[in-house]
């Protein structure tokens, strides 16, 4: 028996290694880029946040967010960390839940990935850009420009349209549309989120706790309180993330509030300022050790306090502020950047106890291209791991 599998994502090769468990299947993991696992290298900033304890079903979104229980419970949190154990993967949990590998490093996990690949029945094909997959008499057809694959069963793993710039496309949800499946409306979720902001470039990689409110014209859409990423671009980081759903999904004007030192307030940020003019500090320091050094000097310079001055110089409206600016910087937003993708195929088509199509016997799909996604924090690769090995094992089974 030939397993097809197109995608060489964490659904992808979570499928692979889980279908060659049957020593009689033959995998064949198929991917378009130069090598598997591309987007998996840029989650959680390069940590790779694998998986979440604290893994629930309200974590999960879709037109029928359930679908994705049996699947997760087959292959709970537990039974994750320890088939990544099995693979060599040592894991470490923060207090949030949230679980990364020991080294701290994404390309770990791809790494043990990518040995687990290298068995006997697992043929690996990178480079392989699908242009069409059609039904035969037994099992499928799959073409690309130079090749032809055919194999009994057929995976479609192919992830989801977010990140373009990491492999996210439309392959997966045209492959499937081929077959008679239908797709929800598609948009992007745990976003980076674009501005115009002129500060944004001096505090690249600056990282804040803050708490970030989102607005929709003059009305609160979204707020919530953790960490926050200064890109070149805009803003990024677990709370813009968690937040950041539906953002730019409708006309009008968008922007971020953001109260950079939420533990104390303007009165009292006020007197510890003034405090500050007594010293003989300049004005750029004014901010020096109560917010990173990058951040205090480009608040301080968007106050319009320029040149060589001293603290000791400041007025009361200047210190006024520089007061309003920590507590409630603003930051115009102009586009999302999504990591995940909101929608996708709808699951009433699939058996959410195998993954199996309802429509085409030997169809599965697993992974982003199916409409469930997750909240930030590891959910999402929960679901790829689970809905994964739950479609390898299940095309793998010989039938009774």
């Amino acid at each position: 028996m030939v397993i097809g599998i197109i995608g060489g994502g964490a659904s992808g090769m979570a499928a692979a290694i889980a279908a060659a468990e049957n020593q009689d299947a033959q995998v064949v993991l198929l991917e378009r880029q130069a090598r598997v696992g591309k987007k998996l290298l840029a989650t959680g900033n390069g940590r790779c946040n694998l998986t979440n304890l604290k893994t629930s079903a309200p974590r999960y979104h879709g037109e029928d967010p359930t679908f994705a229980a049996p699947a997760m419970e087959a292959m709970d949190v537990g039974a994750t960390l320890d088939w990544f154990r099995k693979l060599g993967l040592l894991t470490v949990a923060e207090d949030s839940g949230r679980v990364y590998p020991y080294s701290d490093q994404a390309n770990s996990v791809v790494d043990v990935l990518r040995f687990g690949l290298q068995q006997p029945n697992i043929q690996l094909k990178t480079g392989f850009e699908v242009t069409r997959v059609r039904r035969e008499l037994e099992g499928f057809r799959i073409d690309s420009a130079e090749e032809t694959i055919h194999c009994d069963r057929l995976i479609i793993a192919c992830g989801g349209l977010a990140g373009t710039k990491l492999g996210g496309s439309m392959s997966g949800y045209k492959l499937l549309r081929s077959f008679g499946h239908r797709v929800t409306r598609l948009r992007p979720t745990l976003v980076q989120l674009k501005s115009g902001w002129h500060g944004c470039v001096s505090l690249k990689g600056v990282r804040a706790n803050c708490c970030a409110t989102i607005y929709h014209n003059d009305a609160a859409f979204s707020g919530g309180r953790g960490e926050i990423q200064f890109t070149d671009y805009g803003i990024s980081g677990p709370v813009i993330f968690e937040i950041s759903r539906d953002v730019c999904a409708f006309p009008g004007k968008w922007r971020c509030v953001l109260d950079l030192l939420p533990d104390m307030n303007g009165e009292q940020l006020a007197a510890e300022l003034v405090r500050r003019t007594e010293k003989l500090l300049p004005a750029e320091e004014l901010l020096t050790g109560i917010l990173h050094n990058r951040l205090g000097k480009v608040i301080v310079t968007t106050a319009g306090i320029r040149g060589q001055r001293s603290c000791a110089d400041l007025t009361e409206a200047e210190l006024s502020e520089i007061v309003r600016l920590v507590k409630t910087l603003e930051i115009e937003l102009t586009e999302p950047m999504g990591m995940v993708t909101a929608g996708g195929i709808v699951t009433a088509d699939f058996d959410e106890t195998t993954m199996e199509s309802r429509l085409v016997p030997g169809l599965f799909a697993c992974g982003e291209v199916l409409d469930i996604d997750g909240d930030c924090g590891g959910f999402n690769l929960q679901w790829a791991w689970s809905s994964g090995i739950l479609a390898g094992r299940s095309a793998a089974e010989v039938e009774k």
